[in-house]
């Protein structure tokens, strides 16, 4: 293998590590914080696209999510994918 070879690989590997896994190592970070920030009250989208108000945060990882008047669900903290602020409307 030539000296231009390994140096070749090398720039090769430097560029996928800041195009792909850095962000992504970014973007878990940012997600594992939002999930940490979870409080009760806060409108919450899960990864199956229900939308839901958090009315209880419990200790082991889940969440009690209100998804209509009186019909509350439990939830996995992991699959919130969007936190959304209680004066910010729902995208649609």
């Amino acid at each position: 293998m030539r000296p231009g070879d390994l140096l070749m690989l090398a720039a090769i590997f430097a560029i996928m590590y800041f195009l792909l896994i850095r962000p992504q190592q970014k973007k878990m970070k940012e997600h594992q914080q939002m999930i940490e920030n979870i409080r009760r009250g806060d409108q919450v989208i899960t990864q199956g696209g229900i939308i839901g108000k958090v009315v209880k945060v419990r200790d082991d990882g889940e969440l009690e999510v209100e998804i209509a008047d009186g019909v509350k669900v439990r939830v996995i903290k992991g699959t919130v994918a969007q936190v959304l602020n209680k004066t910010e409307p729902a995208k649609a």
